[in-house]
C-alpha cells in the first residue's frame, strides 16, 4: 500500500520564519523579506493571551481564596434567605394579628398563639379519643354486644374473654387478700406473667396448686427441685426455681414478721389504694410503691419480682384497686376494703 500523501504549505518561507520557543521566550530567527514586524508581534500577543487563558483555567486557586469566596457566597445567600424569611414571617404575623392592638408585639403574640394552639390540640385529641371510647362502649351496649348479666366490666374484659378470666376479674382481682397461702400463690402467678398470659395461667391454676402443695410456702420450700424439673412442663426452669427460692425467703419473712400478710400490707399502711381510673390508658404498669417493694424483696433474695410483676401482684391481691370506675366491681372492692379495715381495727381494740 502506498503511504498517504503529505500536505505541505505552499509558502515555504512562512514555515522557515515561524516563531520558536527558546530559553528567552518567543523570538524570530531573522527578519523575513517583504513582511512587517507588527504581524508577528500581534501573533505573539495572541499566543501569550492564549497561554494566560490556559494558565488561568488550569491553575487552581489557592484554598484561602476559594474558602473566602465560598464563605462570602454562603453568607450572602444566608443573609438573603433570612431577610426573605423575616419579611415573609412579618407579613404573615401582621396579617394574622391584625386585630391585636399591640402592633409592636404582634409577632410575639402570634408565636404564643401557635404554641397555645398546639397544647390545645393535644388535649383535644385526648378528649376525642375518650369520646370515641365512650361512643364505642355505648354502641356495643345498644347493639346487644354485652354480657348476659347486663353488668358493665373493665374494658379488657369482653364477652369473648375466657370464662376463667372473667371469673377471676369478678371474684378475686382487686379484692383485699390476707391469707399467706393465697398471697404467695398470687405472687407466683404474677411472676409467671413474663411468660404466660392470665388466661393461660388460670387454665393451669388447679394443676399448679396440686404440684406446689396448694402454694403453702413451708411445704414448697421442702420440695425436691430435681423431681419438679423433671415433672413440670407448665413453667420454665427459671420460674420453677424462682418459686422454690421465694418460698424459702417467705419462710424467713414469716419468722421475722409473724406472717407474710403482715409484711406485705405494711407497705400500704394496711389500707388498699383506691384509684379512680376512668379509661384503660390511665392504669399504670408500675408505680413508685411497686418499685420500693421490689427493691426490698430483691434485697431479701427474691427472684422474678420486678416492679411490673409486683404491681400485677398488688392489683390481684387487692393492695390497690385498679378497677375502672365504670366497672361494677369498683364499688364492691371499695366496700370490701372498708369492711376489712374496720374488722381489723375492731380486733386490735379487743
Amino acid at each position: 500500500m502506498s503511504a498517504p500523501p503529505r500536505f505541505r504549505s505552499a509558502n515555504s518561507g512562512e514555515r522557515e520564519f515561524r516563531s520558536i520557543l527558546g530559553p528567552t521566550g518567543n523570538k524570530l530567527q531573522r527578519k523575513p523579506p517583504g513582511m512587517k514586524l507588527e504581524k508577528p508581534a500581534m501573533e505573539k500577543k495572541s499566543v501569550e493571551s492564549k497561554d494566560e487563558k490556559t494558565k488561568k483555567v488550569d491553575t487552581p486557586d489557592s484554598p484561602t481564596t476559594t474558602l473566602k469566596q465560598c464563605s462570602s457566597l454562603c453568607s450572602s445567600i444566608l443573609r438573603r434567605n433570612s431577610a426573605s424569611m423575616t419579611a415573609s414571617y412579618s407579613s404573615d404575623a401582621s396579617s394574622s394579628c391584625e386585630s391585636s392592638p399591640l402592633s409592636v408585639a404582634s409577632s410575639l403574640s402570634c408565636k404564643k398563639a401557635v404554641r397555645r394552639s398546639g397544647s390545645v390540640s393535644s388535649s383535644a385529641r385526648r378528649k376525642q379519643s375518650d369520646e370515641k371510647e365512650e361512643k364505642v362502649a355505648a354502641a356495643g351496649a345498644s347493639s346487644g354486644d354485652c354480657f348476659a348479666d347486663g353488668r358493665k366490666r373493665c374494658v379488657w374484659i369482653t364477652p369473648t374473654s375466657d370464662p376463667s378470666y372473667v371469673a377471676f376479674h369478678d371474684e378475686e382481682w382487686g379484692v383485699p387478700e390476707h391469707d399467706d397461702k393465697r398471697l404467695f400463690e398470687l405472687l407466683c402467678l404474677s411472676g409467671a406473667l413474663a411468660e404466660l398470659s392470665w388466661t393461660d395461667i388460670l387454665s393451669r391454676r388447679q394443676l399448679l396448686r396440686e404440684i406446689f402443695m396448694d402454694f403453702d410456702p413451708v411445704a414448697v420450700s421442702e420440695l425436691n427441685e430435681k423431681k419438679l424439673m423433671a415433672s413440670i412442663s407448665l413453667l420454665s426452669e427459671v420460674k420453677i426455681r424462682s418459686i422454690l427460692d421465694n418460698s424459702r425467703h417467705v419462710r424467713k419473712i414469716i419468722a421475722e414478721f409473724g406472717s407474710f400478710k403482715k409484711y406485705m400490707w405494711n407497705f400500704v399502711n394496711n389500707k388498699p389504694t383506691q384509684n379512680q381510673f376512668r379509661y384503660q390508658r390511665q392504669v399504670p404498669v408500675k408505680t413508685s410503691k411497686a418499685e420500693y417493694i421490689s427493691k426490698d424483696l430483691v434485697r431479701r433474695g427474691f427472684r422474678s419480682v420486678s416492679p411490673t410483676v409486683i404491681y400485677s401482684f398488688m392489683q390481684a391481691a387487692g393492695l390497690t384497686n385498679d378497677h375502672l370506675i365504670g366497672c361494677f366491681r369498683y364499688q364492691d372492692c371499695c366496700v370490701d376494703a372498708d369492711t376489712t379495715t374496720k374488722a381489723k381495727k375492731k380486733n386490735e381494740r379487743e
